[in-house]
């Protein structure tokens, strides 16, 4: 996601390979082989200006872009993206890169589903996503909070977050993160689709309780046509029928 917290995850996927080789010019990285599974990128402004209809063409199906951090700031290039994406026939979801330590659950959903993290049943936009991951800034990786504390954090989140768009929000987070910082949670995924991020050749162990990943983030260096620069290579677990059931909650 954004260039603050790439070293934070390799810190967290130390010790596994990234699953990312060139393929053919102006196509999408090689990448893991999975079957039924649906390309996408999660982008914010440090890919710059994103050409969304090369994008397409080079196989990419959907992507979550940045919208919100905290509770004040907004990615500049959000607007653009979430437009852009949409007209080029992505499939997209806004994401919020969670703050815990510096205001409730419920005051960065409010603030997310107020700019950029509203949902419509359009074919084309996912529920939002929230970035919960090792944190970047000071006050600890797991932001100062005991387990009670970060699961009470994400519940009062992902309650609010249910109740301003009527969707359960993807989780973004990883195995090692999510199993220290919220003491091996396994209450949100009976409902809440898992956005795991591990970069390598197979999704690998899952949180505690998550049966399944709905979202693998495989790679941060995945290149792609018409994004310059590294990216964060995705897939969906699935066929992009099945993604665009999930974007209209059928």
């Amino acid at each position: 996601m954004t260039r603050t917290r790439l070293s934070l995850r390799r810190l967290f996927a130390a010790g596994l390979t990234v699953a990312a080789t060139a393929a053919a010019a102006l196509v999408v990285t090689a990448a893991p082989a999975t079957a039924a599974t649906t390309a996408g990128v999660d982008v914010s402004h440090y890919q710059g200006s994103i050409n969304w209809s090369s994008a397409r063409n080079a196989g990419i199906e959907f992507a979550f872009i940045k919208a919100t951090e905290g509770t004040s700031y907004k990615d500049p290039d959000f607007n653009t993206n979430y437009v852009n994406a949409y007209n080029a026939g992505v499939i997209r979801g806004a994401y919020h890169f969670a703050r815990p330590n510096i205001s409730s659950g419920a005051t960065q959903a409010n603030y997310l589903a107020s700019n950029g993290g509203a949902w419509s049943a359009d074919s084309r936009t996912l529920p939002a996503a929230l970035d919960v991951e090792a944190n970047p800034y000071s006050g600890g990786t797991c932001y100062g909070l005991s387990t009670t504390g970060m699961r009470n954090w994400i519940q009062d989140f992902l309650n609010t977050y249910r109740s301003r768009t009527g969707r359960y929000a993807v989780i973004y987070t990883t195995t090692s993160w999510w199993n220290q910082c919220t003491g091996s949670w396994t209450g949100p995924w009976a409902n809440h689709p898992l956005w795991v991020a591990r970069w390598a050749s197979a999704p690998g162990t899952l949180p505690a309780g998550a049966s399944v990943w709905s979202f693998w983030q495989y790679t941060s260096t995945g290149s792609v046509s018409g994004i310059s620069g590294n990216v964060d290579r995705n897939y969906w677990n699935g066929t992009r029928s099945r993604l665009v059931a999930l974007a209209n909650n059928t």
